[in-house]
């Protein structure tokens, strides 16, 4: 059988310009029957346009913040660094996608950037722009590997499908920005228990499913992170 192609947003390291990906993106795609390809950043809007038609689904992958002036807003003290470049070609990318109707799996940051490029907003910096009785380690001091909070997932949903029917789920996490303002198009399908929102869906679509924690890091041991590589590239095959 043919595996789908899945095309991935790169890390772009603006001291040297280099562009990489994590090799727990590319493992975890395999293993679900995908292949995975990296996507460049310096493209033109054609280029991109021919780029994404050799691709089956996409994978907006975590990395650093969002530029705030795509919120409209001035550069808050705790914003960190941030990549125009990738900012632009993943907003311009994310337009091809959904106008295609392709399966399309944010992760973290990706999440952030999915959310902005329909209409929402975000949090430049959950601590300080945010109130809470227990302040969750959204940015946890220990291994990836491991969960660090819990997320609330709302019935009916394709997350409380891939789930497998739970309402509570063991997540691990490694943000300080966050969805503020749902997009028009996207509803909440999983909170945090301080409200953060952990996972967005958009309704009547093939497959959208945005997450703001790394699923790639635990897939091997948790049952819910291999299904979410396990669902976008069944969708992704079509």
């Amino acid at each position: 059988m043919k595996k789908p192609v899945i095309g991935i947003t790169p890390s772009h390291n603006t001291d040297n310009d280099d562009i990489s990906a994590r090799p727990t993106y590319l493992r975890a795609i395999e293993a679900a029957g995908g292949l995975s390809i990296l996507l460049p950043l310096e493209v033109s809007g054609e280029d991109l346009k021919q780029l994404s038609k050799l691709c089956d689904g996409f994978l907006f992958s975590g990395g650093p913040d969002i530029h705030p002036f795509l919120l409209k807003e001035e550069t808050h003290t705790q914003c960190g660094n941030v990549s125009m470049a990738r900012d632009t070609m993943e907003l311009s990318l994310l337009k091809l996608a959904v106008d295609a109707r392709k399966p399309v799996l944010g992760i973290c940051r990706g999440a952030q950037i999915i959310n902005v490029g329909l209409g929402g907003d975000i949090y430049q910096d959950i601590p300080s722009q945010t109130e809470t009785v227990f302040p969750i380690a959204h940015k946890q001091p220990y291994s990836c590997c491991l969960p660090s909070h819990h997320v609330d997932v709302r019935r009916d949903t394709l997350l409380y499908t891939i789930a497998e029917g739970k309402t509570e789920i063991a997540v691990n996490s490694s943000h300080h920005q966050a969805v503020r303002r749902i997009a028009p198009c996207l509803m909440a399908s999983g909170h945090a228990p301080d409200g953060i929102i952990e996972a967005l869906e958009m309704p009547d679509y093939p497959y959208l499913l945005a997450l703001q924690w790394h699923p790639e890091y635990m897939w091997q041991t948790d049952t819910v992170s291999a299904n979410i590589f396990k669902s976008f590239v069944d969708a992704c095959q079509g």
